[in-house]
């Protein structure tokens, strides 16, 4: 009888059996997406991990070291079991961190791995373990677009939005929760520490002006800094100690230090060569420039401060706090502090002038100092140039009489850029030599010289008042090696009672300018009606003009014809008289001859009838004269004569009739 049971017990059974195989046979095969790794789970072994190890190398129960890349895989099911995971995807503008759960133990006071370049991109989980790996943060970063095979419970990597791979660690597995995925949080980073660092103009107002950074760089790991450092620069400062031996100039030494080594380290995106060249923990002196930079967050951070920028017209004074042992080069006559050359800690002696330095604000303090014509107001408006005299109000004082004055005022001053270091040793800042300085010498000279006068002084010599304060505040401020270029009082607000009584006298005194304005216009109109009427009477005038030059010729002419013949005749008679002289003289020899020959009374009768002779007198007289003295023909000559003499007389013309 045939066994129908059995038939189908066996018949079950196989089909049993290759159901099962089939279905193994469907489980043991994966297929893996082209951006998805596997996960091979070993689930028996007669071998164990060891050395809290989580990942078998040889066998072991537990998470394989190999991964299943994409395509369709064999392992064997239920002995494997696999687990798909994506490949590390990195955004652009972001990076990725990674941190190994395999591999040896960091040493003691290692906040990072030590790397190795075979290490590569940590997608060979092998290699990492083989060559001396370490588990804790690698110190390379994941670079933006990165596209790699990670083993996750090798590592973990963290992008901004997502951490890939499994944790292993029971702090993580408990701060992760049973079905929330690990965040960048827990893990103790913010989101957008995971973006590239990007040192980049910053705006600095509406008017859209842009400003000037720098990126200071402070590093959590390497070796501490040297005994008084308080900041890392690879090499320290051996080169510059080296530049000077060799006589190099300060300009040629402030060049090497405002020039970088981050070069040696790929501006610390290599964090293993930047420790390899001698980087230390702490603050850095190189800063970090325009650019963006893949910086490891659990290493490096980076603080964003504005680039040192020297306008025209001003010099940045350097108060260095890093650098070689102070030396002093004032000399022994300057004793307000020390200056250096730069490379030295203090202030040094040669300033930087225009341009835009990339300056360690946490190693340099710079000190801006206007070496332009600086205006300071004494006064309620401020310098729209810069904010010295924010501070300074109008100059309150007080007269002898007690009036209250309130004095805007304006100085100039000029700091030298040459001296400028030696200013800023003397007074600290140069809001510290407005403020202390140039507001006691302003402000105590004008107190004290209004109290010293009356008001009404001070209101008529105010011009003498300010050349005062001009060489009181030269003096002063000379003895801190700054020029006074001018001192100008702006305006005087006077009290009210004051401005009563000079308004009032102002008004007297126009009044009186106004009255002698009046008097001068009435004699100006005196003096217009005089040459009006001389106007009025130019022809009588010019008439009488020309008859007075005419009876004037008349009479030069007359005087002139008097004076010639008042010399022709004195010059006519003079001749006659030498003539009548002559003849004169030669009569009286005759008369004298006659006289010794015929006696005088006859010589006296010749002569006469001689002359009667010449004027054709007739000799027989016609009135006989005789007498009876003996002479009687000589009287009656004597008779003629006289009558002839008479007639001559009568018919001679007058005198003032002659010419």
């Amino acid at each position: 009888m045939f066994d129908w049971l059995t038939f189908v017990f066996e018949h079950w059974f196989l089909s049993g059996l290759v159901l099962v195989a089939l279905y193994t046979v469907f489980r043991s095969i994966w297929r893996i997406g082209p951006t998805e790794v596997g996960l091979v789970t070993k689930r028996f072994s007669s071998k164990k991990l060891t050395n809290d190890n989580p990942i078998a190398f040889a066998g072991e129960a537990g998470y394989q070291a190999d991964l299943l890349m994409a395509g369709l895989r064999w392992k064997l099911w239920p002995l494997y079991t696999v687990d798909k995971y994506p490949w590390v995807q990195v955004p652009a503008g972001e990076i990725a961190v990674v941190i190994a759960q395999v591999g040896a133990p960091l040493p003691i006071g290692a906040k990072s791995a030590v790397f190795r370049k075979e290490f590569a991109n940590f997608s060979d989980l092998r290699a990492f373990v083989a060559g001396r790996g370490q588990k804790g943060v690698q110190r390379p970063v994941l670079p933006p677009g990165t596209l790699v095979p990670i083993h996750p419970v090798g590592f973990l990597v963290v992008t901004k939005s997502e951490v890939y791979g499994l944790p292993v660690s029971s702090d993580l597995r408990a701060k992760a929760g049973r079905n929330t995925k690990l965040t960048p949080t827990v893990l103790g980073l913010h989101p957008e520490q995971l973006e590239l660092v990007r040192i980049e103009p910053q705006p600095r107002g509406k008017d859209g002006a842009t400003l000037d950074m720098v990126g200071i760089v402070t590093t959590y790991e390497g070796d501490p800094l040297p005994s008084g450092d308080i900041a890392s620069r690879l090499g320290g400062f051996v080169d510059v100690g080296q530049l000077e031996k060799t006589g190099e100039s300060d300009a040629e030494i402030i060049e090497t230090l405002l020039g970088s080594k981050n070069q040696l380290h790929n501006n610390y995106q290599d964090y293993q060569a930047f420790l390899d060249s001698g980087g230390h923990i702490g603050l850095q002196h190189d800063p970090l420039l325009y650019g963006a930079y893949a910086l490891n967050p659990f290493l490096v951070s980076v603080e964003m401060v504005p680039m040192l920028v020297v306008q025209q017209g001003q010099v940045a004074v350097i108060k260095a706090y890093v650098g070689l042992v102070t030396q002093d080069t004032s000399g022994a006559e300057f004793k307000f502090g020390s200056l250096v050359r730069p490379g030295h800690r203090g202030i040094w002696q040669e300033p930087l002038r225009t341009g835009k330095y990339p300056l360690n604000p946490r190693c340099y303090q710079a000190e801006i100092v206007p070496t332009a014509i600086l205006t300071l107001n004494w006064a309620e408006a401020v310098s729209e140039a810069h904010n010295l005299d924010a501070q300074l109000q109008q100059i309150v004082a007080k007269s002898n009489e007690g009036f209250v004055f309130k004095i805007d005022l304006q100085v100039q001053i000029h700091v030298p850029d040459t001296k400028a270091p030696r200013v800023i040793s003397m007074v600290g800042t140069m809001q510290n030599l407005v403020n202390e300085v140039l507001q006691a010498a302003v402000g105590n000279h004008f107190r004290d010289k209004l109290q010293s006068m009356p008001a009404i002084c001070f209101i008529e010599t105010r011009q003498m008042v300010q050349e005062e304060a001009f060489r009181h505040i030269r003096e002063q401020i000379e003895q801190y090696q700054v020029e006074t270029r001018g001192v100008y009082i702006q305006d005087v607000i006077l009290p009210a009672e004051l401005v009563k009584v000079l308004t009032e006298r102002e008004i007297a005194n126009q009044e009186i300018e106004t009255f002698k304005k009046q008097r001068s216009a009435q004699d100006e109109r005196i003096a217009m009606e005089n040459a009006k009427g001389t106007a009025d009477m130019q022809a009588d005038l010019a008439r009488s003009k020309v008859g007075v030059a005419i009876k004037t010729n008349n009479a030069d002419a007359r005087m002139a014809e008097a004076t010639g013949e008042s010399e022709y005749i004195r010059k006519t008679g003079a001749a006659k008289g030498a003539e009548v002289e002559a003849v004169g003289l030669a009569r009286a020899k005759g008369y004298q001859a006659q006289v010794a020959a015929l006696g005088q009374n006859a010589t006296a009768v010749v002569n006469v009838v001689g002359a009667l002779a010449e004027k054709n007198v007739r000799f027989v007289p016609e009135v006989l004269v005789t007498g009876g003295n003996g002479h009687g023909a000589l009287d009656g000559l004597a008779a003629t004569a006289m009558k002839w003499i008479t007639s001559a007389s009568a018919d001679a013309p007058p005198r003032s009739e002659k010419k």
